[in-house]
Parts: C-alpha cells; sequence; structure tokens
C-alpha cells in the first residue's frame, strides 16, 4: 500500500520519528504493515521484526527506551529548572507572551506590542477573522514576535495566551 505515492518514510534517527519506544513501535509496525519501508539517516533501512533474527528487534527497542529515557531526563531537568527559578522568584515560563517583555524576572508590558494586541482584539470584536487579522499585520508591516509573520494560529494564541487563560491587556 502507498501514502500519497510514497513507499516508505525516511528520518534522521529512529529518535526522531520518536522519542516514545511505544510510539516509535507502533509507527514502525504502522509502516510496515501498509507494505512501506522506514530509512533512518543515521543507520540506514531499518528492518521488519524477523522471528529468525530477535537482536534486531531487541537492540532496535534498547535504542528506543535509551532514547525515551533521555527524553524524560531533559524535561526533568528543564522542569526543575523553572521551578527553581520560580522558587527564587520571577518569570520562569519560557519566552514571554506577545504584549508583554521580561524584565529582571518579571513579565512588564511592552507598550507597542500591547497596542497591536489591542487592535487584533478590537478587530476581532469587530468581527474580522483570524485569518483576516494575520493579512492585516503583515501587510501593515507589524513582525510577529520573533520577527516573523502572523498566521491565523498565532494570532490566535495571542488573544488566548499561550496557557489557555485569557491575557489581560490594558488600555
Amino acid at each position: 500500500m502507498r501514502f500519497n505515492g510514497a513507499d516508505g518514510i525516511v528520518v534522521s534517527s529512529l529518535d526522531r520519528l520518536a522519542r516514545s519506544l511505544t510510539l516509535q513501535e507502533a509507527s514502525l509496525q504502522q509502516v510496515w504493515a501498509s507494505g512501506g519501508n522506514v530509512f533512518a539517516v543515521d543507520t540506514g533501512e531499518v528492518k521488519a521484526d524477523d522471528p529468525d533474527d530477535p537482536v534486531r528487534t531487541f537492540v532496535r527497542q534498547i535504542l528506543g527506551a535509551v532514547s525515551q529515557l533521555e527524553a524524560g531526563m531533559i524535561a526533568r531537568r528543564l522542569r526543575r529548572g523553572r521551578e527553581h527559578k520560580a522558587a527564587q522568584g520571577g518569570y520562569a515560563h519560557g519566552a514571554p507572551p506577545y504584549g508583554f517583555t521580561a524584565e529582571s524576572g518579571q513579565l512588564v508590558p511592552d507598550p507597542d506590542e500591547q497596542r497591536i494586541v489591542l487592535e487584533m482584539i478590537d478587530m476581532r470584536a469587530a468581527g474580522s477573522s483570524l485569518r483576516g487579522i494575520a493579512t492585516h499585520l503583515n501587510t501593515s508591516g507589524v513582525s510577529a514576535k520573533r520577527g516573523g509573520t502572523w498566521h491565523p494560529q498565532t494570532v490566535a494564541r495571542v488573544l488566548q495566551g499561550t496557557d489557555g487563560n485569557q491575557i489581560v491587556y490594558q488600555k
């Protein structure tokens, strides 16, 4: 079976396919069951399980488990770092949301970005679509947080707040 003309997938390494061992194995099984091939740039073709070569499956799964452990250790280290920073007082949750900047460990409103956010809120209240707001911002020369272009989903995140809670902007 082929998907959109593809006979298989190519990944840089199996840990980039999935950091979770169960997800990695399920993905491989799905591709193989569909008659597809999997190629990892670092190791070559990832062959389907063979009952006459159980070591192949064992090694692949051990390496997958090591990748899963590594991802968990990184997540734990980052989580503990954020907790430590927050315990010392200050903003410790990644890049500040659009409309704010981090100064001395605290979130502080950015007047220029606040003005843009209020414009977005007004446009949305007037019935503009997220796509319409993004197009307006892009054609007006307003760049997104990191100098990029605006997309409907980016506008939605700004209007909703990155954590899903409404951010209160001051007029």
